[in-house]
């Protein structure tokens, strides 16, 4: 049991470095797109929790099921939103703060 839970850490922190190592050498004109790529993996996965949710046995299995469900969730739609933000950097100025501006 010591050795596998040693494995699983292992692979959790490689995991983890290599993740941080990969998004750090991304431009910042590609994070958009690397959001909406991760907000479809996202999608995967609540599926897979609505799935493991549904063929729950005991309140135990419920109550995990509904947890996954539920940060599943909030991670597309917290995804969906920081996408959003993302997006409206890129699009031009209002002409109402210009005419402030030229008043100025």
């Amino acid at each position: 049991m010591g050795n596998v839970l040693l494995q699983y850490a292992t692979v959790l922190m490689l995991s983890i470095f290599i993740g941080i190592e990969i998004v750090a050498k991304v431009p910042s004109i590609l994070h958009t797109p690397l959001m909406s790529g991760s907000n479809a993996i996202h999608g995967v996965i609540l599926v897979g929790s609505m799935i493991v949710l549904g063929n729950a046995n005991t309140n135990l299995e419920e109550v995990l099921g509904f947890l996954a469900v539920l940060l599943a969730t909030l991670n597309v739609v917290g995804g969906f939103v920081v996408t959003d933000r993302m997006l409206e950097m890129f699009k031009p100025k209002k002409k109402v703060e210009k005419k402030e501006e030229a008043a100025q």
